[in-house]
């Protein structure tokens, strides 16, 4: 316990608690997180109790997710700290597995999404996606929630996670919610912690890189010579590398060329030891 907020580490005790809120005609709101959580989790927990009685947010670092020269052994874990944000932000209940519940030594199944998954992230992090799809498929069917939030900010890992419940039939609504920004526009992420104060200084240029490319494509500007600036303007400002600056459908995240159609511009680039992603709507 911490407080109001109950912490369970089974998939039967997540269900017998959300068992116990339906049989009261209450609904349920969840967020899947990874941890280390900062506002923009918290903003996915009050906007799923704007949308839902009770909210359930799971603290899980992903084993499956990571590739074999990621960051999975330093990714931030801090869990009393999680349990009192979520029990502040109005969460009733974190559900934080282990590695062995998630994943018992017989497990031999993944999920895979086509289509909106190649390419971008998908390229650059091959079994990502995988991983994704297959913890948060597990997650989905562990609390059957009635919808559940994820930040734009991943905005690729959405549209995997939108199309994972459309074509399996899961019962339930998937919630995109607006990435929260820092004052200087940085995307909050969890990965900010690795920054140094001189590369924090540096990060907000990866926003106003988006901001510009969007308004050449308002402007009638083609996308493949807006994202060559970009690029370089994220080099010369500082970062180590840029992975990819690109416009996409916002639906299919199919590469655009042109401004004909709601698009979103993505970036992902390296600044010291912090691999940063965030994107714009267009």
């Amino acid at each position: 316990m911490a407080g109001d907020l109950d912490i369970v580490r089974s998939v039967a005790e997540l269900r017998a608690r959300v068992k116990y809120w339906r049989d009261q005609g209450l609904s349920v709101a969840f967020v899947p997180t990874m941890g280390a959580l900062h506002e923009g989790h918290l903003t996915l927990v009050r906007r799923g109790l704007e949308l839902a009685d009770r909210a359930v947010a799971s603290v899980f670092v992903n084993p499956t997710q990571f590739g074999p020269n990621e960051d999975l052994s330093s990714y931030p874990r801090r869990e009393a700290r999680d349990a009192e944000l979520l029990e502040g932000a109005g969460c009733g209940l974190l559900f934080a597995p282990t590695v062995a519940e998630m994943y018992p030594d017989d497990f031999s199944t993944t999920v895979t999404v086509a289509g909106v998954s190649a390419g971008l992230c998908g390229d650059i992090r091959p079994g990502h996606f995988a991983g994704v799809a297959t913890v948060v498929a597990k997650l989905l069917l562990q609390c059957l929630p009635d919808v559940a939030l994820f930040g734009e900010k991943d905005y690729q890992q959405l549209a995997v996670i939108r199309r994972l419940a459309r074509d399996l039939d899961i019962p339930v609504a998937i919630e995109g919610v607006a990435t929260v920004r820092e004052a200087d526009g940085l995307a909050m992420s969890s990965r900010n912690a690795y920054l140094s104060a001189e590369e924090r200084a540096v990060a907000p240029a990866i926003h106003r890189v988006l901001l510009a490319v969007a308004g050449g494509l308002r402007a009638g500007d083609a996308a493949s010579k807006l994202c060559a600036k970009a690029v370089a303007d994220l080099l010369a400002a500082g970062f180590k590398s840029v992975d990819y600056v690109e416009v996409r459908d916002a639906d299919t995240l199919a590469p655009l060329e042109w401004f004909d159609r709601p698009a979103r511009v993505l970036v992902a680039a390296r600044l010291g030891g912090a691999r940063l992603i965030d994107n714009v709507a267009v």
